[in-house]
């Protein structure tokens, strides 16, 4: 297993834990065992090949569509937001967000497609698969899942082989068909263009009070250098566990914990760029080996992307997506998918790692005999 992805893990749930015992005190017991037990779960997928989940990708896609064509019918929304559908609740402790689910299938199952099948003249399966997938959670409606579902296709398709300019166009045509059916999305959910004009109007409220992510930048304001402990007195304000978790964290932590956040996130970009890499040397590439370095790629991106518009957010640069920030977020949907795509990540990089050849894989030892090799020879 890879030593830097342990410790990025290790380190964001930590500051998770922070953040939520800073933010909601009550649910610090709660958020303590499903962050440990989703530990557990990431070291228990790394010790699966990668061609276990290349196999699995097809029928994992098919159970997420299903349960996404379920919530539409019996999701329940949030007290917050009772008119989106979004979570399937099975009673008890069963509460979770299909969503969630999908972007791992979607990872999987293109993955499994283009190791199977090649990137020559798939485009328009993918595409219909990235559609199909991204199109049942804009019906929930949550438009900022929907589009780093979208965003995701498309990387899994780069990282997969497919041309730039195949993606570019493929993209340009997709904008102009799309552009009447979000026109009337709109419409029909007012609430979120109303989301927009509400962030672009920021400024103007502020001489009335403090919104949400005012309340986020104070916070992380007040954590200064060192911060201020999960016991420091502060303002409650909606989210601060979930989509603010990031000014919890910056409230007790300070600057050095944020900075510390960004540096794990860049650690997982770090290793899956590395799994890319090395898998690029191996010849001849097996479909496994492609499999791999696709998953190592779109997990990648399923944890960063997600990350880095959850902290967009916190800044004030996009408006309140609800989207959780990785291992860090309370909420047990997003931090167990996020743990599994960490196990993923590490089971291409030891599949990759095997793979290689001697001259890659052990330069220490060819150094050495070589070394050997031209002491005999002067003697």
């Amino acid at each position: 297993m890879s030593i830097q992805l342990i410790i990025a893990q290790v380190l964001l749930m930590v500051l998770g834990l922070l953040g939520v015992a800073a933010a909601r005190p009550d649910l610090i017991v709660e958020h303590a065992w499903k962050t440990a037990l989703a530990l557990g779960i990431t070291f228990l997928v790394a010790r699966l090949r990668p061609k276990s989940f290349l196999k699995l990708g097809p029928p994992f896609w098919a159970l997420t569509l299903v349960l996404l064509i379920l919530v539409l019918f019996v999701g329940v929304g949030t007290e917050e937001s009772s008119a989106t559908k979004r979570w399937l609740d099975l009673g008890g402790p069963l509460r979770f967000q299909p969503s969630e689910l999908a972007k791992l299938g979607l990872v999987m199952m293109l993955a499994s497609f283009f190791s199977r099948r090649g990137v020559q003249n798939k485009l328009v399966s993918a595409t219909l698969m990235i559609l199909i997938t991204t199109g049942l959670v804009f019906a929930e409606p949550d438009l900022g899942s929907s589009v780093l579902m979208f965003g995701l296709g498309i990387i899994l398709m780069y990282a997969a082989g497919v041309r730039i300019s195949n993606i570019t166009g493929f993209l340009f045509a997709l904008g102009l068909a799309a552009l009447p059916l979000f026109s009337r999305y709109l419409e029909q959910h007012p609430y979120i263009l109303a989301r927009w004009q509400g962030h672009q109007a920021r400024d103007e409220e502020r001489a009335v009070g403090l919104d949400q992510i005012g309340f986020a930048h104070r916070d992380l304001t007040w954590g200064g250098w060192w911060g201020q402990g999960p016991d420091g007195r502060r303002y409650e304000y909606f989210a601060a566990h979930t989509d603010m978790v990031v000014a919890s964290v910056g409230f007790t932590t300070g600057l050095l914990g944020v900075v510390t956040l960004l540096f794990c996130y860049w650690l997982i970009v770090s290793v899956a760029l590395q799994t890319s890499q090395l898998a690029a040397r191996i010849r001849p590439m097996t479909p496994e080996i492609h499999g791999a370095s696709i998953l190592a790629t779109g997990t990648m991106f399923m944890i960063v992307g997600q990350a880095l518009v959850n902290l967009a957010v916190a800044a004030g640069i996009f408006p309140v997506t609800g989207v959780p920030l990785p291992l860090v977020s309370f909420g047990f949907s997003s931090m167990l998918t996020m743990s599994v795509a960490l196990g993923i990540i590490h089971s291409a990089l030891r599949e990759v790692r095997r793979n290689l050849p001697e001259t890659d894989a052990r330069p220490a030892e060819g150094t050495a005999d070589r070394r050997e090799e031209l002491e005999l020879s002067a003697e």
